[in-house]
């Protein structure tokens, strides 16, 4: 199976500028956990509900002054569109990421994968692998 066949399709990203309102907002409307990060027609990062939480209203920030730079998690991790499914899921548990970006040979990201997307698709074994595998260090 591959990545294409699984991933959420009509992915948005936003710019580093964003303010973190409008992101929250667009994650809320999207019923999505994350938003990747963009400049210059690059990913460069992502923004996750988590980062949010962690990085903006846990610090007791002031949340309506902050932007996408504020709270991302820098650097990106991403797969291909025509990967294998487990390929990309190799690449999920060793960088301990639950959603990816997926891009096309043009370097155009098309979707995104999620550990949601693999648990609808995948086998119940691959399913266990991945979320024993993604949960470890938590234990």
């Amino acid at each position: 199976m591959k990545v294409k066949d699984v991933m959420h399709s009509g992915a948005q990203w936003v710019g580093p500028d964003t303010p973190l309102s409008e992101i929250a907002k667009r994650m809320k409307d999207l019923d999505v956990g994350s938003i990747p990060v963009g400049e210059n027609d690059r990913l460069i990062g992502m923004v996750t509900d988590r980062d949010i939480a962690c990085r903006a209203v846990a610090d007791g920030k002031d949340c309506s002054r902050l932007t996408a730079r504020d709270v991302m998690s820098e650097g990106i991790f991403y797969c291909r569109d025509t990967e294998d499914l487990e390929d990309a899921l190799r690449i999920m548990e060793q960088k301990q990421v639950r959603r990816l970006p997926v891009i096309n040979d043009e370097k155009r990201m098309v979707g995104i994968l999620s550990v949601g997307d693999i648990s609808h698709a995948a086998s119940h074994e691959l399913t266990g692998e991945a979320m024993t595998a993604l949960s470890a260090h938590h234990a």
